[in-house]
């Protein structure tokens, strides 16, 4: 890859996780490599780090962010933790609101609420959720997103029954202040709505970067300031394995290139394959394109030229922070209950 030729301010950076597991790892090995890796990033000082919620995923063990941001709030100090994100229709909006309630209480100024609209998983796991009704009807996003903003104000919420009286609801009883909610998405559906609530946007860059740079501009030229939030703020995700050399990088980025790749594909997932496992297992030509098409779209590459990278795609978009989904693969002699790989992004990274 080549190192652009200006250098561009460059943007806070903040972390994504999606909590992976891979060959010959535990639950339990993943979830303490990942808080491990919040721990980091803590100390090397980056502006936040969220979980994603993705369930019945054979290589991804982020399905509750809540239990993951409670966790990771108490083995730091500084860093804001957050969901990125809670999937609403997953979920009642009481629900997740007395959850980052609880949250905001527990880490008070550190706590972000990501929202998303997708489900999350396939529709047999989809209704799983949903068993006992449904609890977040898709059509009633934008309601809900409010009734969480509204139950999390430390004066909570008014429900006018039917009878005419007023009935009082509050996420926690006595809230001093509430967590910053963020829209997420990569359509213009969440980022009409964030500008029309006067809410912070992320566009999911990691997932697809198709039609950023239209629907950023959505979210700016339609922004109606609201009190906590003046002005439009947005940043955007992406996906990055930095490496002391970009041999070592593209040798790490090829686990999750191909996982990647059979998704997109229809192929049977599994665990997170190992750097070597990938190597010796070539993909057919489509999958091969995919990979491909990817790997431009990825920061994969040496410290410096990934620096630039990252800084260059702030620039282009009008970003001051962008979060990195640290995608690094391992080694099979690694330890299985760290991720070296993903370390090693994120000190890179940060210079």
């Amino acid at each position: 890859m080549t190192t652009p030729t200006y250098s561009p301010t460059p943007p806070r950076l903040s972390v994504l996780d999606l909590v992976p597991v891979r060959t010959g790892q535990s639950s339990a090995q993943a979830l303490a490599s990942s808080l491990a890796l919040v721990r980091r990033a803590d100390e090397l000082g980056f502006a936040r780090y969220w979980f994603a919620e993705h369930h019945n995923m054979p290589a991804v063990a982020a399905s509750t962010p809540p239990v993951m941001i409670a966790a990771a709030a108490t083995q730091t100090r500084r860093i804001r933790v957050g969901s990125g994100g809670v999937m609403l229709p997953n979920h009642a909006p009481l629900v997740v609101a007395e959850q980052f309630a609880a949250l905001e209480a527990l880490a008070p100024g550190r706590i972000d609420l990501g929202i998303g609209r997708a489900p999350g998983s396939d529709p047999v796991v989809t209704a799983l959720l949903r068993a006992s009704g449904p609890t977040s009807d898709v059509e009633r996003f934008g309601e809900h997103v409010q009734n969480i903003l509204s139950l999390m104000r430390p004066d909570g919420a008014q429900l006018r029954l039917g009878d005419g009286n007023v009935y009082d609801v509050h996420a926690t009883p006595a809230a001093e202040a509430a967590p910053t909610i963020w829209l997420l998405g990569s359509s213009d559906y969440s980022a009409r709505l964030a500008a029309e609530l006067g809410l912070p946007y992320v566009f999911a860059n990691h997932f697809s970067g198709a039609g950023i740079d239209q629907v950023l501009a959505l979210y700016r030229d339609g922004y109606r300031p609201s009190e906590a939030h003046p002005e439009p703020r947005t940043f955007l995700t992406v996906n990055a394995v930095v490496a002391p050399t970009a041999d070592e990088a593209s040798e790490r980025a090829l686990p999750q290139l191909r996982a990647m790749a059979r998704l997109r594909t229809g192929k049977p997932m599994g665990r997170a394959e190992t750097v070597e496992e990938a190597l010796a297992a070539p993909l057919d030509q489509l999958g091969e394109q995919m990979i491909g098409d990817m790997r431009a779209r990825w920061i994969i590459d040496e410290p410096d030229a990934a620096r630039a990278e990252v800084a260059a795609l702030a620039a282009r978009h009008g970003a001051d922070e962008v979060m990195v989904v640290p995608v690094a693969g391992t080694y099979a002699g690694e330890p299985l209950d760290e991720t070296p790989g993903r370390v090693r992004t994120l000190e890179l990274l940060a210079g």
